[in-house]
């Protein structure tokens, strides 16, 4: 099992790898020293709770490739979304994907790539690259242009540039998301990691603001 904790945009992260029972014993005594946000190896909700107390959990897969895409149609309208279109992206994920994490500003993007039509944004992800792997996160698309490819050529347009910089490429994807599994894999996300992340219920006083 191997262990380690990192810093996050909400204050250190537990993150363990291996066997479940060992990564919970393990974040049982990192919660007593100001971790509150832990990812670890993939545990049913009921056992977490029984050790830990917990405030929310979400259950995810990790995905990741070394090879290139298959030809998407429109992967070429994908194009970086400077700054000052923060208020465009911002409006696409209320609309498409109110409950990630991933926002501008967020100190963890490098960049912002999206499809236009005319004025109007109608997809965008975001580029959270750290270290050697390229990283998606963030991916939306404008409900009402579902099912119409624009999903896959965005994200087969920013697996092409992060492949090319990192020859490595991931994401996440909540592990119930069958439609976006189904898209991933299509574009060759095939490797797998299953994963629990979970924030815990500590006090006031002992929770980082943010």
């Amino acid at each position: 099992m191997i262990g380690w904790v990192g810093g996050g945009p909400w204050g250190p992260v537990a993150c363990a790898l291996g066997e479940p029972e060992a990564a919970l014993d393990l974040v049982r005594v990192l919660a007593t020293s100001g971790v509150w946000w832990m990812h670890l190896p993939r545990i049913p909700a009921a056992e977490i709770a029984a050790r830990l107390p917990v405030r929310h959990q979400d259950d995810w897969d990790y995905r990741w490739t070394s090879a290139a895409p298959p030809g998407v149609p429109g992967e070429d309208r994908v194009v970086e979304v400077g700054r000052a279109h923060d208020d465009a992206v911002a409006d696409l994920l209320e609309r498409a994907f109110p409950g990630t994490t991933t926002r501008p500003g967020d100190p963890r993007i490098r960049a912002w790539y999206g499809v236009w039509d005319g004025d109007r944004l109608i997809a965008a992800g975001a580029d959270r690259s750290r270290g050697e792997v390229g990283f998606l996160a963030g991916l939306a698309v404008d409900p009402d242009r579902r099912g119409a490819g624009v999903g896959a050529a965005l994200t087969a347009g920013m697996m092409r540039r992060l492949l090319d910089e990192f020859g490595v490429v991931s994401l996440g994807v909540m592990y119930d998301n069958s439609g976006a599994i189904r898209l991933y894999e299509r574009l060759g996300f095939t490797q797998c990691l299953s994963r629990s992340s979970v924030s815990l219920d500590l006090p006031v006083d002992d929770a980082p603001v943010g």
